[in-house]
């Protein structure tokens, strides 16, 4: 993908990014999820703090954290980035924005194609809604509950990027300032650069990225904090260790409403779904 349609696409892909499996931030116990609502309840929390090494230790049960970590060591996956719609593409766009020279090669670049052209951002916007929910219906490891949730998001995404002041090149400016100088403090460049600095160095350094998104994102009228401080996570059904969570929030002016399965193991209840990625990530010894 040129540099041209990064910039177009950064601020939508990156909505979609940050809004996955937005739940209410309503606190949990610090020990882990005793209630099955608690399970989507404490991962919000983490996310609201921009803390995604907490999320990481509380999405999966110690024995299979330990494994991810150490898989994560050997290159063999970057879970929980690996959940992330796109996540082969991070590296990339942290690098675009990381480079020598970035950002005024990306501000020239919006001022001669972008600045002021609404309408071809409505089309990218357009765009971005058809290739994600053919990207989310082709795609083999996502399960019906994800398929559900992630249609309905990519759409609202889409929806906003049409109404989102885009193509201004004030906002653009600032954006790209802060976002080429988050991502230069990563460090991570490239997916040599996760592996060296490991599962919780890596999460480390993108939790101050994640905190800039958010700040950009809601400089064009899209508070993700307020979508997750609105969630509304209730049970809908428990049948022993298992049990449905219903999830409801908004995403611009979107409803977003779909069920999350959780299930218990050793008295802790958590999403089946990163469960199930977690220990496909680390493989056979996964559990």
């Amino acid at each position: 993908m040129s540099a041209s349609p990064r910039i177009a696409l950064l601020l939508l892909y990156g909505v979609l990014v940050a809004c996955q499996r937005t739940p209410t931030a309503t606190p949990a116990t610090v020990a882990g999820a005793t209630r099955p609502a608690q399970a989507v309840q404490l991962l919000t929390r983490h996310l609201r703090e921009n803390d995604l090494r907490a999320f990481a230790r509380d999405a999966v049960p110690p024995a299979l954290h330990a494994q991810i970590e150490t898989a994560w060591r050997d290159g063999r996956t970057r879970w929980p980035l690996d959940e992330l719609p796109f996540a082969n593409r991070l590296p990339m766009f942290l690098q675009s924005l990381a480079a020598d020279g970035s950002q005024a090669r990306l501000q020239q670049t919006f001022d001669h194609q972008f600045a002021g052209e609404t309408a071809q951002l409505k089309s990218v916007a357009i765009s971005l809604g058809l290739f994600g929910g053919q990207y989310i219906q082709r795609e083999g490891h996502y399960s019906a509950a994800e398929r559900q949730h992630y249609a309905q998001l990519i759409q609202a995404v889409s929806r906003w990027g049409l109404t989102a002041p885009l193509a201004d090149r004030e906002r653009a400016r600032v954006t790209i300032t802060q976002l080429t100088i988050a991502a230069k403090r990563t460090g991570l460049a490239s997916p040599a650069d996760f592996r060296t600095a490991g599962m919780e160095g890596s999460l480390r350094r993108m939790d101050t990225f994640a905190g800039a998104f958010k700040r950009a994102v809601a400089r064009y009228g899209l508070d993700l904090d307020a979508s997750l401080d609105g969630m509304q996570a209730t049970l809908q059904q428990q049948t022993g260790d298992t049990a449905q969570v219903r999830m409801r929030y908004r995403v611009g002016d979107a409803d977003i409403d779909t069920i999350v399965p959780v299930q218990r193991i050793d008295g802790r209840w958590y999403i089946s779904d990163y469960l199930q990625h977690a220990r496909a990530a680390v493989g056979p010894s996964g559990r």
